[in-house]
């Protein structure tokens, strides 16, 4: 049989033609990378876990977030549609598409959102409850007004005990009205030394069986701001100072108010020699409460109140337990 013969321009040509394929196949190649780099990038970038996966389940790509959630995935339902699932006490959206022979998985942190839903519902029905028991409350109120005025002298201390119950069932109303109406502050120029004198008043009124001793600012000075929401704020913390005494094994206690005016501030200091605070993180937290006996309210609304003044609240951390109160 006659061979073929190659010819010189022919093979040429045929080397030609590799190189000009093998061109080709690096710049797709390139292309390629750069685009699953883009994709990649892209994937990394977003806010949520991704995990994408080959018709077998197997891994094909995944972000940052989602290696951290390994353990969450492993127990994702890959063949159900969009549901919410709970884990290590957070809540995640989780949501699956499918493209040809992939299939895409995101989670999603929506526990914020749910905290704020849930937070929005016990709002309105803690303000539907307070509504309902104010006008009894205050009949109450009255009814022990008038019944002090007639019961024989030994049971004068009985109707007080009951004056003091309502009193902190009152404040416990109003605290929920504001905390679910939201705070707005009047501001108008007053001394401090009158906001103390009630402040003083509303500790006896309060009522404690421990040895407590106050020691108050004897400085005066003025103070531009809401009267009201300002006793409201200085008395939960003092009230909260009690009560940690109250609860500390030492019959005796002592609550300090300090002060100072630095950067146009007002920086007062509640300090006392109560019980620890536990659980610091649930201090503002809605209706949660490091009290046994507290609504989780108090602190909050203390804080909405030094915000409504331009300033702030802090648990400071001292050698003795203080709160720092900032009105501008």
């Amino acid at each position: 049989m006659a061979q073929d013969i190659i010819t010189q321009e022919e093979l040429s040509l045929l080397i030609e033609q590799t190189y000009k394929v093998e061109s080709e196949f690096n710049e797709l190649k390139t292309s390629y990378e750069s685009l699953q780099n883009t994709v990649e990038e892209v994937v990394e970038f977003l806010p949520n876990a991704i995990w994408v996966l080959h018709e077998d389940n197997t891994m094909f790509l995944q972000n940052s977030k989602a290696r951290e959630l390994w353990s969450l995935f492993k127990k994702l339902k890959l063949k159900s549609e969009d549901y919410e699932i709970s884990f290590q006490n957070k809540s995640y959206l989780v949501k699956s598409s499918r493209y040809k022979d992939k299939k895409m998985l995101s989670a999603t942190d929506i526990t914020e959102q749910k905290r704020k839903e849930n937070l929005a519902t016990m709002g309105q029905m803690a303000a539907h409850l307070a509504h309902e028991i104010r006008n009894p409350i205050g009949s109450i109120s009255l009814l022990n007004s008038t019944l002090k005025k007639r019961v024989i002298p030994e049971n004068i201390p009985i109707v007080e005990e009951i004056q003091k119950s309502v009193f902190k069932i009152e404040r416990i109303i109003k605290a929920t009205l504001m905390f679910s109406s939201g705070v707005k502050a009047d501001k108008k120029v007053f001394m401090w030394s009158t906001l103390q004198k009630n402040l003083l008043e509303s500790c006896g009124y309060y009522g404690y069986t421990k040895d407590i001793s106050f020691e108050c600012l004897d400085d005066d000075f003025e103070i531009n701001g809401d009267f009201d929401l300002l006793e409201i704020l200085f008395t939960n913390f003092l009230f909260n100072a009690i009560d940690a005494i109250e609860l500390d094994e030492e019959e005796e206690g002592i609550i300090k108010i300090r002060h100072k005016k630095e950067d146009n501030m007002h920086k007062f200091y509640i300090c006392d020699s109560g019980v620890a605070i536990e659980n610091k993180n649930d201090l503002f937290e809605a209706f949660k409460s490091t009290k046994v006996k507290g609504n989780g309210l108090g602190l909050v609304l203390c804080r909405q109140i030094a915000q409504a003044h331009g300033g702030s609240v802090e648990l400071l951390e001292r050698t003795e337990k203080c709160f720092g109160i900032y009105i501008a």
